[in-house]
């Protein structure tokens, strides 16, 4: 049985979140047996009484490793699991792009801007839950765990590139479409938004199972 506890939701995201939940279907066996591996390690850590550090990497941490660690935050505490911290890095700093942040806002999450040329964002999915900052930074920055983490590598760029993470106990290759590729064209807005929901998605998908 699920465990389905939750927080309040902002509406809108809770609206969002339902939507995704009802679509499990969408996601493909193949990915189905990656998420299978994450929600693996996770309830092994638990059974230990050991909390979980999950770090999304991508090559700029601007895009799909910012959302997968927001929605990650999000799932955890929907479904009531604790213990589960969340990171993101690259493989070297830029920001945070605007564009995936006005994704998840379009979503529900509730985001901060403080301004800079690499700002702290601080991003909120919930009134009874504190709110997650979020800036580019490499994935072994000071802000991320430097060990007994799991690598959760979200473009292949980076996969590639970085065939060993130091003080990663656990890695999976959980690979993404670059909404990028439609920066400054008309599918700009329904690239992101479709990311944003495949990660959602997946992410839900793979905490659901984890108390089961």
């Amino acid at each position: 049985m699920t465990n389905e506890r939750k927080p309040t939701l902002y509406p809108a995201l809770e609206a969002y979140v339902e939507k995704l939940r009802e679509k499990t279907r969408l996601i493909p066996e193949a990915r189905k047996e990656l998420l299978a591996e994450l929600a693996k390690y996770i309830r092994q850590k638990q059974a230990n009484n050991d909390p979980v550090s999950l770090n999304f990497i991508c090559t700029h941490n601007s895009r799909r490793s910012h959302i997968s660690q927001v929605w990650a935050t999000a799932a955890a505490a929907y479904y009531g699991l604790e213990d589960i911290n969340t990171y993101s890095g690259g493989t070297e700093a830029t920001a945070f792009n605007p564009r995936a942040v006005a994704a998840l806002e379009r979503a529900g999450f509730q985001i901060e801007n403080p301004g800079g040329s690499n700002p702290h964002y601080r991003v909120s999915f919930s009134p009874n839950r504190p709110a997650l900052e979020c800036f580019s930074k490499t994935y072994d920055d000071p802000f991320n765990p430097q060990k007994e983490f799991a690598a959760i590598m979200t473009c292949s760029e980076a996969d590639e590139n970085c065939p060993f993470i130091p003080g990663a106990e656990f890695r999976l290759p959980l690979t993404y479409d670059d909404p990028k590729e439609a920066d400054d064209t008309p599918e700009e807005t329904a690239r992101y938004d479709e990311r944003v929901r495949q990660i959602g998605r997946e992410i839900f998908y793979a905490f659901s199972t984890i108390n089961i």
